[in-house]
């Protein structure tokens, strides 16, 4: 009986697990000014409440810092609590190693202050976002920036096992977000062996070297998903960042635009969403000011109507082989 119970209960989690989906939220708005606990607050509660959809309860972070200060925790964490989202936290961690130990502070100051309340909602702690990515010739080509050497990501996803141990957050997995080009170097292999899942970071509109049109991205995307399952060592996959652009230049045959978006939500997001841990890019990226390519469903004032439906037409599954391959482990046993 006892056996049953367990399994019973690792299936249930399982499927909690496999339904989480949310948004990325950066930590400033468009203007560079840093948002404060009601911002995070009011942008939580939008994605909440999204007309045509629902679930979308859970946070990709990319920093623990809040803005303007060394290490004090971002305010986002106190947002989350009080609007019961579910986090994946997210460690900056190109900007070397001073930088990363600030991080690290952060969290491990955050636990301290908020214990419970706040590690009962981590679904995973994300060391780095397109670090490899930014070492590769497309990256330096792409001035994405300065990026981490494999063995330096290394070092640091263990710098965040040894910070979570012995609190009530050592359950969280660790793991690394970043292309599918990144994982499917060999070079890399040890950060997969390294990570407890991996999140992939797949847009479409960038491969110029394909046929990127609004057509085929679902193919794109998948074939990017199946390149990472292909070199994943059985590690779960989870989708970090995806999305398509509302407006901006049109790279090879991609074409940014609404219709489009909501192509790409309709045949990618809808195939994704209760298949696969998802944090779609991204929920509002216009506020106060426009950007040159801006992927937000919400335009620049927020609100809980989209720009685009986003009621999935039908409801889709991932084929057998793909859903095993992505699924994720059950979180917490």
């Amino acid at each position: 009986m006892l056996i049953s119970r367990l399994l019973a209960l690792t299936a249930s989690v399982a499927a909690a697990a496999a339904q989480i989906k949310g948004f990325n939220y950066g930590s400033t708005f468009s203007d560079g000014s840093v948002k404060q606990l009601a911002d995070f607050e009011n942008e939580f509660r939008t994605a909440q409440g999204l007309v045509g959809t629902s679930g979308f309860s859970s946070a990709h972070l990319f920093t623990m810092i809040q803005g303007g200060t060394p290490i004090t925790p971002t305010s986002a964490i106190q947002a989350a609590i009080n609007t019961k989202t579910t986090l994946l936290l997210g460690l900056w961690i190109s900007a070397g190693p001073d930088i990363v130990n600030n991080e690290i502070a952060a969290l491990k100051a955050a636990i301290a202050q908020y214990g419970t309340a706040f590690t009962d909602l981590i679904i995973g702690i994300a060391c780095g976002s397109e670090d490899m990515y930014r070492e590769t010739p497309e990256g330096i080509a792409s001035n994405a920036g300065p990026g981490v050497s494999p063995d330096q990501i290394v070092k640091y996803i263990q710098m965040v096992r040894d910070a979570i141990t012995g609190t009530p957050a050592e359950k969280a997995p660790v793991g690394h977000s970043d292309t599918w080009t990144a994982y499917a170097n060999a070079s890399n292999s040890a950060v997969i062996a390294a990570c407890d899942w991996l999140g992939v970071n797949a847009f479409p509109y960038f491969q110029v070297k394909m046929d990127n049109s609004i057509e085929n991205a679902k193919s794109i995307f998948y074939n990017a998903l199946d390149a990472v399952r292909a070199v994943s060592k059985g590690k779960p996959l989870w989708v970090c960042e995806t999305g398509w652009p509302i407006s901006g230049a049109t790279l090879n045959k991609a074409v940014p635009s609404i219709d489009n978006a909501k192509k790409y939500w309709d045949d990618v997001g809808c195939s994704l969403f209760g298949n696969i841990n998802t944090w779609w890019y991204t929920l509002q990226d216009t506020a106060p000011n426009p950007i040159p390519l801006p992927f937000g469903i919400v335009g620049s004032t927020l609100s809980t109507t989209p720009l685009f439906d986003l009621t999935c037409p039908n409801p889709k599954r991932l084929s057998r082989r793909r859903l095993q391959s992505a699924q994720q482990q059950p979180h917490g046993l």
